[in-house]
């Protein structure tokens, strides 16, 4: 067998980070959609920003998931993702960036990787498997 045609998908690949990365997120935004961004309201005010930028986490959470997982807009889409979770990063774990948890890990380690995620499928595009076929302009 020629591994090398055997894991030679691209396409797959794509539509794979798409999945991964948009429904972890979307699950987040879904949670704060169901029980409200309060906390996320007084969080980004306590960090000196205005409150009212935490309704941003509704673009970042559960449309641009959205955009990952149908693969419609997937570029902008995940450049969105990548700017949530830098925000995630900034306002909420920046006191954590620089530690490690009981078993090694990077505190901040689920955020810098949908961070990459989002990065990764706007350098990416969507690919064949997706609702533009990968032929859009911002696909």
């Amino acid at each position: 067998m020629n591994t090398d045609k055997f894991l030679d998908h691209p396409d797959l690949g794509k539509l794979t980070l798409r999945l991964g990365v948009g429904f972890i997120l979307l699950l987040h935004g879904l949670w704060k959609l169901e029980g409200g961004i309060t906390a996320t309201v007084e969080q980004v005010a306590t960090n000196g920003f205005p409150g009212w930028l935490a309704y941003g986490t509704f673009i970042g959470e559960l449309l641009a998931p959205l955009m990952l997982i149908l693969g419609k807009f997937t570029r902008p889409a995940g450049l969105l993702v990548a700017l949530n979770m830098l925000m995630t990063v900034v306002v909420a774990h920046r006191d954590l960036a620089f530690q490690l948890n009981d078993f090694g890990g990077w505190m901040i380690e689920l955020n810098v990787l949908i961070l990459l995620g989002g990065m990764a499928a706007a350098l990416l595009g969507a690919g064949k498997y997706s609702l533009s076929k990968g032929k859009g302009k911002w696909d």
